[in-house]
């Protein structure tokens, strides 16, 4: 049997500032870190989605500031769930974890069904609600999370001994990965595999089991990447995307000269050229690339840094909660760091060319409703979890961290 054990004192030099990040008001513990962190890259979205907005909102004939005020919106809807969800206990999210899966199955149907689901560029993955409309993905994923965390719980010893046991959750992982490849939605399918599969391993399974998993994802992946023709053209054009810079390749040529246009200190905030029609999606999916032109590398390698910082927390508070006993807080505080690092990691390449061009948003920073909410959503779950951490001279926290 393999399991992965890390250690929080490895991670506490780094991660871990007992001055700001720990504090205890009447027994409450508060992860300062991590709040500022992600209010950090809140604000670089407010002023990057601004910036890179302007000219778009103008020849739309809008409001030159329209962008900027829905995006306040969001923010704002952002921040008061993630206020609430930091008022709900984790006992909560493991006790309603059958009704979250079947809230997430639920919707990925809805937006499949003719006159409900709204059609975008070819996809139809959002529910539209009249003032907003819902990216179902972003719902289900966190979902998903929230399941195969406290599956795993529940069932940890049929998944470490047996294969049907370690099958279960997979059959609702091909389920929602059938659902979400009807929308299509191909990188938010990578994203929450990713996740799930993360948790999985980090749960304690055993070594074959795990093995067999990661061929079967890997194998899945490469054939529906080639299954589809204009799937196999970003991976030609991620090759050589000069080769056909004016088609196929357009996307990406047009954001590495962002960042050579950038080159050390940007040329300034608000004077980008690529934003004026030249890149497309530059407010949402390549907002990383106006980032790179107007604040050069020092603003690229700070973007990066806050990321690193905020996943590196997020992994501290995921090994606390497994030294504490707190076993569902645990994994889905690892569940959170691979949804939001994964995405990152993937947004992060697809702009600076070391990755195909897939439409997924920058957590915390793009414009786009839904992601900007659970983003505020994931990083809010993190917060609760630490708050759950045992006091040094506290109580002794439940062991396994089942929730009865």
């Amino acid at each position: 049997m393999s399991r992965i054990t890390l250690s929080a004192q490895s991670l506490e030099g780094l991660f871990h500032n007992k001055g700001s990040s720990s504090t205890s008001t009447q027994g409450v513990q508060f992860d300062w870190a991590l709040l500022l962190t992600a209010l950090s890259l809140l604000a670089v979205g407010v002023v990057m989605v601004t910036s890179a907005s302007v000219a778009l909102a103008g020849d739309l004939n809008q409001q030159v500031l329209n962008y900027f005020w829905r995006h306040l919106v969001y923010l704002f809807l952002g921040l008061v769930a993630a206020w609430a969800v930091t008022q709900v206990s984790m006992q909560w999210w493991y006790q309603q974890s059958w009704w979250l899966l079947a809230m997430a199955l639920v919707l990925l149907v809805l937006v499949l069904i003719p006159g409900i689901g709204k059609t975008v560029n070819g996809s139809t993955r959002w529910l539209n609600l009249g003032v907003i409309s819902v990216q179902v993905s972003e719902v289900a994923k966190l979902c998903l999370i929230f399941y195969t965390a406290g599956y795993l719980v529940r069932r940890a010893e049929q998944v470490r001994a047996s294969w049907w046991g370690f099958i279960k959750p997979l059959l609702v992982l091909m389920l929602v990965a059938l659902l979400l490849l009807l929308q299509p939605d191909f990188g938010a399918l990578v994203v929450t595999m990713a996740g799930v599969v993360g948790i999985i391993f980090l749960s304690g399974v055993r070594l074959k089991y795990f093995l067999a998993l990661l061929l079967a994802c890997i194998g899945s992946i490469s054939v529906l990447a080639v299954s589809q023709s204009y799937r196999l053209e970003r991976i030609t054009a991620y090759i050589d995307p000069w080769a056909d810079q004016y088609d196929t390749g357009y996307q990406l040529t047009q954001a590495l000269i962002a960042f050579g246009r950038g080159e050390w200190f940007g040329v300034g905030l608000g004077n980008s050229v690529q934003k004026m029609f030249y890149l497309p999606e530059a407010h949402t999916d390549f907002v990383f690339a106006i980032v790179g032109e107007e604040l050069g590398l020092l603003g690229v390698l700070i973007i990066i840094g806050l990321y690193a910082f905020l996943l590196g927390r997020a992994l501290y508070i995921a090994v606390s909660a497994q030294q504490a006993g707190q076993q569902f807080n645990s994994l889905v505080a690892y569940g959170i760091a691979l949804l939001l690092g994964i995405q990152s990691l993937i947004n992060l390449g697809v702009n600076t060319g070391l990755l195909p061009t897939k439409g997924l948003t920058l957590p915390l920073i793009s414009y786009g409703g839904s992601s900007l909410i659970i983003s505020c959503v994931c990083v809010a779950i993190l917060l609760r979890i630490h708050r759950e951490l045992p006091q040094v001279d506290g109580p002794k926290p439940a062991r396994e961290g089942a929730y009865e």
